[in-house]
């Protein structure tokens, strides 16, 4: 049906959803009317460059007015920033899967009460590029862990929980395609891996703490490049698993800095 799913049978027994983190709520506001109508869902870790990125798509859609500006949704609350431009909404997750987990498992729950359908999310941002050329974008086909595994996995109440990770093959095709038009950006399809740390967990030698010679890192990235994976990145594990198992169109494009 193209509907957003929520696989979580004790919401049907709550007389409220309170989504907490977003400010928002099934009787503190209407959320078919202020939702039912997103077709796009982009997220990025930064408020400040979700933000702009909404005010880049009210201009792309025709949409913005003299002197107007986005106002943000989630103004209540000081954890995420939320902004809408049209049918497409624009949405800030903060850094690493325990941040990206909370503001998704929230926003799934908002499409699945907004009765949206057919939504396509798409992670926008940073990493760091492996192999690649600087300025670089990667559209992830598989997200996977330390390890080089395409796999997800949470701890659940002490026991151990594994997810696929694999994102919408048609769409990074599509994305790719896209990026024809516009040649100032090499891009390519690639593995990301996702870390639990941005210094030791990728390898950098500048963190307080370094327990690893440059020789190992270099022979741990080069296993990495032979694996696949062409950037680094914190959260792109629980995008992938979140995503497919409620049924959204996922896919992260992500910028190589240096």
């Amino acid at each position: 049906s193209g509907l957003v799913l929520v696989k979580n049978p004790h919401l049907d027994l709550m007389e409220e959803d309170v989504l907490y983190h977003l400010d928002l709520g099934t009787k503190t506001h209407n959320l078919p009317e202020m939702f039912g109508d997103i077709k796009f869902v982009c997220v990025g870790g930064s408020p400040k460059r979700m933000r702009a990125f909404a005010q880049f798509m009210r201009r792309e859609l025709g949409l913005a007015g003299p002197g107007e500006d986005v106002a943000d949704i989630c103004g209540g609350s000081d954890r995420y920033a939320m902004y809408r431009a049209g049918p497409v909404l624009s949405i800030s997750h903060g850094m690493g899967i325990p941040s990206i987990s909370i503001m998704l498992h929230e926003l799934i729950k908002l499409l699945h009460h907004a009765k949206c359908r057919d939504v396509t999310i798409i992670r926008i941002g940073t990493s760091g590029g492996l192999g690649i050329e600087a300025g670089s974008v990667v559209i992830t086909d598989t997200a996977v862990d330390s390890f080089f595994r395409p796999r997800f996995e949470q701890v659940v109440l002490g026991d151990v929980v594994v997810r696929s990770t694999e994102l919408d093959k048609g769409l990074a095709e599509e994305l790719l395609a896209c990026s024809r038009d516009i040649p100032d950006f090499p891009t390519l399809i690639g593995h990301t891996m996702c870390t639990y740390d941005f210094y030791e967990g990728q390898g950098r030698l500048d963190g307080a703490l370094c327990s690893f010679s440059s020789e190992k890192k270099l022979e741990y990235l080069r296993r990495a490049y032979d694996a696949g994976v062409r950037n680094i990145e914190m959260e792109s594990t629980a995008f992938a698993a979140l995503c497919g198992l409620c049924g959204l169109k996922g896919e992260s494009c992500r910028f190589h800095l240096l």
